[in-house]
């Protein structure tokens, strides 16, 4: 799969998911812009890919800010020409139940991991109407299913899967496909700060490993191909979906011992 002549946006681009998609774009020949907050992650991974011959651009922007992310999206344009491919996977994790999720935790969630996927794809779009493109917004496994004390996470996750299939429909017309993938756990800057919050941070990498069938969790590339693959014209027959990466987590029937199976 070869991105030759192509320019991608990637928002959270500067680690985890996002990172993986950056590099695996770049080396198979697209032009990419990386949105992130994080400076030193961003610069560092646009310097790997620029000493590899490839080409790449950061942008330090807030991605619930809709002007920062229009205006990097202009620069990219000006730099790299019209925008084929966009990548939305900067997202933020926090922690509550209806009762105990503060309105600004609810806020800054869904402005992030919802409106910041909206805002990016009405940047990009203009581009692609027309000519074609691809979206691939990076959802969760927590679009499809929850778990406890995620509320505000649970539902910007979901509303994600909407937004996808909405684009998908509006867009089909116009040679533009929607997708989205489903994670599961991901050894992530993310899942690393989840973790710190345990007084054993182990136990939850082991106890998430237990969770998925394939016994482990999954490393950003793995997401970061499927991604690529959807991305790709490999994949010019599939819009609205969305694709589990979840090492058959959601295959599962919750509760099942496995002992019973050894």
């Amino acid at each position: 799969m070869r991105f030759d002549g192509k320019v991608a946006v990637v928002t959270g681009g500067a680690s985890g998911i996002g990172r993986a998609a950056v590099e695996i774009l770049a080396a198979r020949g697209a032009a990419v812009a990386l949105i992130d907050l994080e400076q030193d992650a961003g610069h560092e991974t646009v310097d790997g890919i620029r000493k590899r011959d490839g080409k790449a651009l950061f942008f330090s922007v807030d991605v619930s800010q809709p002007r920062q992310v229009q205006v990097a999206v202009n620069e990219t344009r000006a730099s790299f020409g019209p925008v084929d491919i966009l990548v939305v996977s900067a997202g933020i994790q926090r922690y509550g139940t209806a009762l105990t999720t503060s309105d600004e935790q609810w806020a800054e969630v869904m402005s992030v991991n919802l409106n910041g996927a909206w805002y990016a794809a009405r940047a990009c779009l203009p581009d692609m109407v027309g000519r074609g493109g691809s979206i691939v917004n990076v959802a969760s496994v927590q679009s499809l299913a929850t778990q406890y004390n995620v509320l505000a996470y649970t539902v910007s996750k979901h509303a994600v899967i909407g937004l996808t299939r909405s684009l998908a429909m509006d867009f089909a017309s116009e040679k533009v496909r929607v997708n989205a993938v489903c994670p599961g756990t991901v050894d992530t800057p993310m899942l690393r700060w989840a973790a710190s919050l345990d007084p054993n941070p182990q136990s939850v990498y082991d106890a998430c490993a237990r969770m998925h069938p394939l016994g482990r969790i999954a490393q950003p590339e793995e997401v970061g191909e499927v991604v690529a693959f959807l991305a790709h014209d490999s994949a010019s027959f599939v819009t609205g979906a969305a694709w589990t990466v979840d090492g058959g987590l959601l295959t599962l029937i919750g509760g099942t011992p496995r002992a019973n199976l050894d």
